[in-house]
């Protein structure tokens, strides 16, 4: 029988999982569909229990329901666990969920795709104090990045993630744009930015050194203001596509034990987006 995967999100019509995982189910000539599935916060636990019940394979979470889905899972991965958020969740036979989280690993693969690892033993400015902060950070910091630095205009929240990372501290916005200076990686993960339509920085960038690695994880732009801004100064820039596509094809690899080609649909994406 014809097995179907899907992304769940709210919103989800701007997704690009769909044409992802399509193409690399017909390159690697698997008999698997793959939909996109919108779903409002207040009917989560009834579309979980109802992907189940329909017969789905597995479905990709996006926002906002990454650490929302948890309590209708049966299981975690140590990774989902450790990020208390899930991106990925696999069916087993007898109706098992378990759930996976892929976000930070494949930040991690794009940038030493990108780098190599010319960033590690250097200081880290994680922008952000969200899902997208906590799984990148803590990716960062099992790979030997570090230490790890967190800005966030709320400082309470980046407090609660610094907490459960050794190693870490928190800065105002403030503090980090007087000592953007002293890293070596800076990784920006809020929707500043996101599909033209959050306009302005969410940090200034006058002090960053040249050669400093600056990444942003939206892909649409494909150069966020933020990006063109820290080119203009100099630092090597990187934006979501790489982490979007690597973390897919984790998922991928999770529900089919095939490693997808990962290098082709970065470029496809680029292109698509009109890089």
């Amino acid at each position: 029988m014809k097995k179907w995967y899907a992304v769940i999100g709210d919103p989800i019509k701007q997704s690009m999982s769909p044409s992802m995982h399509e193409s690399w189910f017909k390159e690697n000539s698997i008999d698997a569909a793959y939909i996109p599935i919108h779903v409002p916060a207040d009917r989560l636990r009834e579309a979980v229990e109802g992907l189940k019940n329909l017969g789905c394979s597995g479905w990709n979470v996006t926002v906002p329901h990454k650490s929302a889905i948890i309590p209708f899972l049966h299981q975690l991965d140590p990774s989902a666990e450790q990020m208390n958020a899930v991106n990925t969740v696999r069916v087993l036979e007898d109706g098992t969920l378990i759930g996976y989280n892929t976000d930070g690993n494949g930040f991690v693969r794009s940038l030493e795709e990108a780098y190599g690892e010319r960033s590690k033993d250097k200081k880290v400015l994680v922008i952000g104090a969200g899902g997208a902060a906590r799984g990148i950070a803590f990716a960062l910091h099992s790979a030997g990045y570090g230490p790890i630095f967190f800005a966030n205009r709320t400082l309470e929240k980046a407090e609660q993630l610094a907490a459960n990372l050794s190693d870490s501290t928190v800065l105002s916005v403030a503090e980090a744009e007087l000592s953007l200076s002293e890293f070596g990686l800076i990784v920006q993960t809020t929707s500043v930015g996101m599909n033209f339509s959050q306009k302005g920085l969410p940090l200034n960038l006058d002090n960053v050194l040249e050669g400093t690695i600056v990444a942003d994880i939206i892909y649409n732009p494909l150069e966020t203001e933020f990006l063109a801004e820290a080119r203009k100064r100099g630092a090597h820039t990187l934006n979501g596509v790489g982490m979007f596509v690597h973390q897919g094809a984790l998922a991928f690899e999770t529900w089919t034990e095939v490693h997808p080609d990962t290098e082709f649909m970065n470029e496809k994406i680029t292109t698509t987006l009109g890089g």
